[in-house]
């Protein structure tokens, strides 16, 4: 876990019960059910699971942006609505989503100019974020002239623009080729170890969960609901070399094994 300047609660988010209905024309379907989980301040934890295990779902309620239909959840000891309007939260989908007739920098600035964002300026500078996610003498690029890779780059530096505490990330590298994903995979970790975020950070992918996450929190489907969150014991300033390690093909072994019975 990334040391922090400030004492804070042992559990950034903590999940009691957690459920989550659909309702529909053609009936219900229930997305979570009795979820319990919580995440350590400054954890890095990777979500895997089968297509509708409800790993979006759960950011979505993290997040305030989708009410659970039952049970309690907590962000940094208080509802998530409390931490959202305090912009304790950032969030980063699959889809970078920028202006286009912005530049990458003014893309960074924009929460900052909204919503009373000026209130909530972060220890970096848009013009430092940038830096800090590999985009150095990029500011003045628009959205056209940057690779997906650049663009996923900027949105993460956007969503770290007020300083959260919690960074959620929807398969936010699910769309770039094997060679851009594991460059980002590693300017994540570093990014998260210089920061000192707690991170949340939904994939498909068995390899990118094992290589990036502290704890992998593994969900089964039709409920979705926790089927094991597995420790993933490796260094902590690993690089994508570990995947070549003994550790790393028992861990992702491991989790494929439990991927088949979810």
């Amino acid at each position: 876990m990334a040391a922090l300047m400030n004492p804070l609660p042992a559990a950034s988010i903590r999940c009691r019960d957690i459920g989550v209905r659909f309702f529909s024309e053609r009936g219900s379907v229930t997305a979570l059910q009795g979820l319990n989980l919580d995440v350590a301040v400054g954890e890095f934890l990777a979500l895997l699971g089968p297509s509708g295990c409800g790993k979006s779902t759960l950011l979505r309620v993290v997040s305030d942006l989708l009410p659970p239909s039952h049970g309690r959840i907590e962000v940094f000891d208080g509802a998530p609505s409390v931490a959202r309007l305090k912009r304790d939260i950032g969030f980063v989908f699959q889809d970078a989503a920028l202006l286009p007739w912005r530049t990458a920098l003014q893309n960074v600035e924009l929460p900052l100019q909204v919503g009373g964002g000026a209130a909530r300026r972060g220890r970096r500078s848009p013009r430092e974020l940038l830096a800090l996610v590999g985009l150095a003498g990029s500011e003045n690029a628009f959205p056209h002239e940057l690779s997906g890779g650049m663009r996923q780059r900027v949105a993460i530096a956007r969503a770290l623009a007020s300083d959260p505490r919690v960074l959620l990330m929807d398969e936010p590298f699910g769309a770039l080729d094997e060679i851009t994903r594991d460059r980002l995979n590693e300017e994540l970790r570093r990014v998260w170890r210089e920061t000192g975020l707690t991170i949340l950070f939904v994939t498909h992918s068995i390899h990118e969960a094992a290589y990036l996450g502290q704890h992998v929190l593994m969900l089964a489907a039709n409920p979705g609901r926790v089927r094991e969150i597995v420790p993933v014991e490796l260094p902590e300033d690993r690089t994508l070399a570990v995947r070549e390690t003994p550790e790393f093909v028992q861990i992702t072994a491991r989790l494929r094994r439990l991927l088949e019975t979810c």
